[in-house]
């Protein structure tokens, strides 16, 4: 007996494989949140030098950092959900939740200037993410920052190729 409802059409995809933690917000948490997100999609056949393994643990690394930097309030962690969605186009899914929600990077934020040491790591998203977003919180104060890389499948050494990006970035 099947009690599983059927998909709504049009609704999004249910993961077919999801990872989830809490981490302390700090360098070493945000460090952490990277090197197992890269160890899971490596468990779930992405591989380490894969191009999706190596843009989601980068997008993971960006996020995380913002979220230690700019999201950061005393006491609180930071939280990261990793979801894989199966069919076309396949898409890996990285959330990053803090509880700071006054602090919300800009979707199109300009280039900093030259000199400037940080203030590229939404622009790194931004080039490996499919689409990327910032949204409320759900059950509390904070933000979430997401990002999607959407791959085709195909057979043979090349598997799991990027989608070319189509720059979308989802107002909240």
């Amino acid at each position: 007996m099947n009690n599983q409802t059927p998909p709504t059409p049009g609704a999004a995809p249910r993961p077919v494989r999801e990872f989830a933690m809490r981490f302390t917000s700090s360098t070493r948490g945000a460090r952490l949140a990277r090197r197992l997100v890269a160890h899971r999609l490596d468990s779930w056949g992405h591989p380490y030098t894969s191009h999706a393994n190596e843009a989601l643990t980068l997008i993971t690394s960006e996020l995380a950092a913002n979220a230690v930097r700019h999201g950061h309030v005393a006491g609180r962690d930071f939280h990261v959900r990793l979801t894989e969605t199966g069919g076309y186009p396949h898409t890996l899914r990285v959330e990053v939740t803090d509880t700071r929600a006054e602090r919300v990077p800009l979707l199109a934020s300009p280039e900093p200037p030259e000199d400037e040491e940080s203030g590229r790591g939404l622009i790194i998203v931004d080039q490996l993410a499919t689409r990327w977003a910032v949204d409320p919180r759900a059950g509390g104060p904070g933000k979430t920052v997401w990002a999607e890389v959407r791959l085709r499948r195909e057979t043979g050494p090349t598997a799991a190729r990027p989608l070319p990006p189509t720059r979308t970035h989802v107002g909240s």
